[in-house]
């Protein structure tokens, strides 16, 4: 940044100050100012010093930028960007980027996802390899989407209320979501919360000493009947069942939630697959951190499980939730990764709106015949 100082007064060696003597004059008379006893040697000019208004005070060096406006390039091909835009964003490559990408998903959907779940899209050209910072080759750039604040979906009411509707049809509701949002993010739900019961229960068995002191939960305890009854059916003929149920009362009272989950099934199918060049460059210590906590109950067994495996969770450095790799300067790459973050954000979009339609309900029928006593978690 450049910066000029204030001038200082400079003083000549061995000059004095000149001194005007005053004249006397007559008591009462009315005399006019003095004129001043220095004058200078060039005439008055009315600007002593150049105006900096409108000169930069500031400059920004990116390192190998090259990249980043062929990324702002690409980004106007694909109809994000416009001249307009490049000049309200006073010509920042950055920020045009970071405008242009959110352009794409759109204000609602953007202000919906961050109410829910923390989500961060970066576009950067390094991957963290063993814990530094290493440039991608080949003027490519690596696009992620990393959770760092899990969603959370309390599904026990729905569920009851479905089942009450028709014996089956809330497990189908919850499975078939289950298995739908496997397939784009990771999720912490009762098959996570199985898992880390089981290695309590390994620990307390090869700790004999302190074995009391291990607190296991008991988690199918702690799960709807219908779910708890249908933990050991075989998959392929639950999944034919599920939906074969689904698609018969999917104009009923809860034809809403079913439309949701039906489109949250179509998103699923697309791929959204990562790079496995990416995850091999990045060498990550382990998978994505959840994008959502699937529980039946406020603070049930479930979310106390996620409450202790999550003090752990940021010891590693975690896979992104989506992550590709591609080069700005090749069209069909470029599209191809706007392409995956607009279905992940479709999906989330649909999610969460399930989300809080599901919470809206709730309090709407809060109080009312739901049996609450079916779920509700034991001792640990």
């Amino acid at each position: 940044m450049q910066r000029i100082s204030r001038s200082l007064p400079h003083r000549v060696p061995g000059r004095r100050p000149l001194h005007r003597r005053a004249e006397s004059a007559a008591a009462g008379a009315v005399v006019a100012p003095a004129a001043p006893g220095i004058t200078t040697l060039a005439p008055a000019f009315s600007q002593a010093l150049p105006v900096l208004d409108g000169v930069p005070v500031a400059y920004h060096h990116e390192l190998r930028a090259e990249r980043l406006f062929d990324l702002c390039a690409a980004l106007v091909r694909e109809g994000l960007g416009t001249p307009e835009t490049w000049r309200q964003c006073k010509e920042n490559p950055v920020t045009f980027a970071e405008q242009a990408i959110l352009r794409r998903i759109g204000a609602e959907r953007c202000d919906l996802i961050c109410r829910n779940v923390e989500y961060h899209l970066q576009v950067g050209d390094v991957a963290d390899v063993d814990g530094d910072d290493t440039v991608i080759e080949n003027g490519r750039l690596a696009l992620t989407i990393e959770c760092s604040g899990a969603g959370y979906l309390k599904v026990g009411p729905a569920v009851e209320a479905l089942e009450e509707e028709t014996e089956g049809l809330g497990a189908a509701f919850y499975w078939m979501l289950t298995f739908a949002l496997y397939r784009v993010m990771r999720l912490y739900n009762h098959d996570d919360a199985l898992q880390y019961e089981e290695r309590m229960m390994e620990y307390a068995e090869s700790d004999e000493e302190n074995k009391e002191q291990y607190e296991i939960p008991k988690i199918e305890e702690a799960l709807p009947v219908c779910i708890r009854t249908t933990l050991r059916h075989e998959r392929d003929n639950w999944m034919l069942r599920a939906r074969r149920l689904l698609r018969k009362h999917g104009t009923g009272p809860y034809r809403s939630w079913i439309e949701r989950l039906r489109k949250i099934q179509r998103l699923s199918r697309l791929p959204l697959k990562q790079s496995r060049e990416f995850l091999e460059e990045g060498r990550y210590d382990s998978a994505p951190l959840p994008s959502l906590i699937v529980a039946f109950r406020d603070h049930d067994a479930i979310v106390a499980c996620f409450d202790e495996e999550s003090q752990y969770m940021l010891e590693g450095s975690s896979e992104p939730t989506l992550g590709v790799i591609f080069s700005p300067r090749k069209p069909e790459e470029a599209r191809n990764a706007l392409r995956l973050v607009g279905r992940f954000v479709d999906l989330n979009h649909e999610l969460f709106q399930l989300v809080e339609e599901l919470q809206e309900w709730e309090k709407d029928h809060a109080g009312t015949h739901l049996d609450r006593e079916e779920s509700q978690p034991r001792a640990a």
